[in-house]
């Protein structure tokens, strides 16, 4: 094993370790202590866990490598798994969101005990921490992934910031009963923002959207390595958490069919080398001509 992926692992398992304690003491004290808005911010924790458990599962299943039935690789696995993580994540939000809006409406009368205040409070801490420590394994080893999941840590420290704000609110202040709702719909909103963070580039992925800026820093990539006298019809998408791009580049139309062959190579190996995150790159050689297309 790599000392990157020990390190990586290490960091997620530490991650999953907190993320399912403050889970379960958040589902646990807001049951206990009435309070919505710590149930609501228990399951955006969870969240948190499902994004370790993937970041584990990554490794073995969507970075295998291609095989007979699967010659593209596997890399939409991980789009697929995610669009349905994000659209399990959407209806628990808006199930959190009714029941919020039901109790407000209704009246409810009772305040949250001062030990959800507490959980709220230990999980900015804690989930701080682990967004700093899971950031800089990110950066020092050029995780793109694991820097995503170490966002979601801070997500959810910030997420529990209006629910300790309304836990204390409703507990010393009893005429602001419906603070504690109104915390579980916040919450409601920003599980509803991680779920379009989490789908919208699956989604990208799925369809094969083009990515422009992508494209762009291909094509310059390309129109950089010498004997490219120009290039067209450059496209790039998303696979597997990084990108594929293919184009036509123009060469001199004298050059023989080794020296047009080898001058691909260069070109190719110019954009994985960008630390672009591609991953494959697909040239195609043409003459170059006064008239393109002719």
């Amino acid at each position: 094993m790599s000392t990157a992926t020990g390190e990586i692992q290490r960091v997620t398992y530490a991650g999953m370790v907190v993320n399912t304690v403050i889970a379960v003491l958040k589902f646990a004290t807001g049951i206990v202590w009435n309070s919505q808005a710590l149930i609501a911010d228990a399951v955006h924790s969870v969240s948190d866990l499902v994004t370790d458990v993937a970041v584990l599962l990554g490794v073995r299943y969507w970075e295998a490598p291609p095989d007979d039935e699967h010659p593209y690789g596997h890399g939409k696995i991980q789009a697929l798994v995610t669009l349905f993580i994000g659209i399990m994540l959407a209806f628990v939000a808006y199930e959190l969101a009714k029941d919020a809006i039901r109790s407000f409406m209704s009246g409810k009368t009772d305040s949250p005990g001062m030990l959800a205040f507490v959980v709220a409070l230990a999980s900015i801490v804690l989930k701080e921490w682990l967004f700093r420590w899971t950031r800089r394994v990110a950066r020092t080893f050029k995780s793109p992934a694991l820097e995503a999941n170490a966002w979601h840590h801070r997500s959810d420290a910030l997420s529990s910031i209006p629910v300790a704000i309304a836990v204390a609110l409703a507990h010393f202040f009893p005429s602001l009963w419906w603070a504690d709702s109104v915390g579980a719909m916040v919450v409601s909103v920003f599980i509803l923002i991680v779920v379009w963070e989490i789908i919208h580039p699956a989604l990208q992925e799925l369809t094969d959207a083009g990515i422009d800026d992508m494209s762009t820093h291909v094509q310059r990539v390309a129109e950089s390595v010498e004997g490219v006298l120009g290039v067209h019809q450059c496209r790039a998408r998303r696979y597997g958490g990084a990108f594929q791009a293919d184009l036509h580049i123009e060469v001199d139309r004298n050059l023989s069919v080794v020296e047009a062959h080898d001058l691909g190579h260069r070109v190719k190996d110019a954009i994985l080398a960008a630390e672009l995150e591609v991953t494959d790159a697909i040239i195609h050689v043409e003459p170059n001509t006064e008239k393109r297309g002719q």
